[in-house]
């Protein structure tokens, strides 16, 4: 039996939490009206101040990450995992860029998307809105902070961002860096929270706020993923992983595609656009795949390879049936020999989670085939997997790349961060 002590101990902290909770729901709901009232230009101003200050401080935010890569080091996590939270002066010239994309884009909200006349006089549009309060919960990459700022902020949305322990000295740098940017552009409320309380019961609590928080994108691992979508009170985009193919089709450049599927797995292998399997024509596997393993060699890419695959490329692992549902995020590559493009489809449909799939291919039959029946939210024709990115796509930057049809598709960018409202104006009509 508890004393009564502990107990009372216990509801402290929990009350503590909800206060907690409550508190940044609040002013975040709050700041979301007052948000709605900035101009396209100050918003763009802000953003420019924004991507001006990254680089100004990037020792202060090399020095708060490293602090979080030792700290990662010491406590064994896997290499993939250390990448995805590494800070570099490269990928913070590419959080700056960013930012400064998102400035030029044109601004979504407040754009009619349709408008007509009724017979009674009535005008009626559709008009872009914010959504409102967003909850990002993410998890390694610090780079997702900044992003997400930047895009809801153009977007007149509140952020409500909990990134991962392992990445709070990181993400609490960036964020003081980039309210400092906020103030000195006169911005003078909150337009994002950072969630500092590493307690999963942070995460718990603001999922069932459904009466302030709007919408929740969770970006991370499958179990951070399912565990918000089962606890969630509010609406979820997600994508559960990014099982993405390359399927090298038999009328192919075979210099060409290797050099596409090696970029594909080994530029960056611990991101969800990263191939995880390749599919080879049968007609062109045999020339084809002793080139790409010798491609593949001096990076330490582990091959495990399908029964064909295996009779061509001796001593490769023979892959299992979970290797094709498998999202390594590592130096590993899964490979089928197929005998035609619809086996390749087929495939992908099957073991896929409709993430990014591309076709390598001269043959324009099998590429329009190949873009109508695979169901996926980007597919590709000869480029890598790895585009699927939504400052590739010239979007600025992405908020996530959404594996759901619905609201959202594919990377998400400004208009994906916004829905809409009916405006209707009149002239004194009734109904009848």
């Amino acid at each position: 039996m508890v004393p009564a002590e502990t107990s009372k101990g216990m509801n402290n902290r929990k009350e503590s939490m909800s206060t907690y909770v409550k508190k940044i729901v609040r002013q975040a709901k709050e700041a979301s009206y007052a948000l709605a009232k900035i101009t396209t230009s100050q918003k763009n101003e802000v953003l420019r101040g924004m991507a001006k200050a990254i680089l100004k401080e990037k020792q202060f935010l090399l020095e708060e990450n490293k602090k979080d890569i030792c700290q990662a080091i010491k406590n064994k996590l896997k290499q993939s995992f250390i990448d995805r939270l590494t800070l570099n002066e490269a990928r913070l010239r590419e959080m700056s860029a960013s930012l400064r994309e998102v400035a030029k884009l044109p601004d979504p909200v407040g754009k009619t998307l349709s408008n007509w006349r009724r017979p009674n006089g009535l005008k009626v549009a559709k008009v872009r809105v914010p959504i409102g309060v967003v909850l990002i919960v993410y998890e390694a990459r610090p780079n997702v902070t900044s992003d997400c700022v930047g895009l809801l902020f153009k977007t007149s949305n509140v952020g409500i961002l909990r990134g991962g322990s392992a990445a709070l000295n990181s993400n609490k740098a960036i964020a003081k860096v980039l309210k400092n940017a906020l103030s000195k552009g006169g911005i003078d409320f909150p337009v994002f929270f950072l969630v500092e309380k590493t307690d999963h019961k942070a995460v718990d609590g603001l999922l069932k706020e459904n009466e302030y928080i709007d919408l929740v994108i969770p970006r991370g691992g499958q179990a951070l993923i399912r565990k918000v979508v089962e606890s969630s009170h509010i609406p979820v985009i997600k994508h559960y992983k990014g099982v993405c193919h390359i399927f090298v089709d038999s009328a192919v450049d075979m210099k060409q595609a290797v050099k596409i599927c090696v970029n594909a797995k080994v530029q960056r292998p611990s991101v969800c656009n990263a191939v995880e399997t390749i599919l080879v024509h049968e007609k062109v596997a045999r020339s084809f795949l002793p080139r790409l393993k010798q491609a593949f060699d001096p990076y330490g890419v582990q091959i495990r390879g399908g029964h064909q695959t295996h009779k061509i490329l001796r001593g490769i692992q023979k892959a299992s049936e979970e290797d094709w549902f498998a999202e390594y995020l590592d130096l590993i590559v899964s490979i089928k020999v197929v005998k035609t493009v619809n086996e390749a489809i087929t495939h992908i449909n099957f073991y896929g989670s409709g993430h990014t799939d591309s076709i390598l291919t001269k043959n324009s039959v099998h590429a329009g085939k190949f873009l109508r029946e695979v169901d996926s939210a980007c597919c590709f024709v000869n480029i890598s997997t790895r585009f699927s990115d939504g400052y590739q796509f010239g979007l600025g930057a992405e908020i996530g790349i959404s594996t759901d049809k619905l609201h959202a598709r594919g990377p998400m960018g400004l208009e994906e961060l916004t829905t809409y409202k009916w405006v209707v104006h009149g002239d004194g009509q009734i109904r009848t």
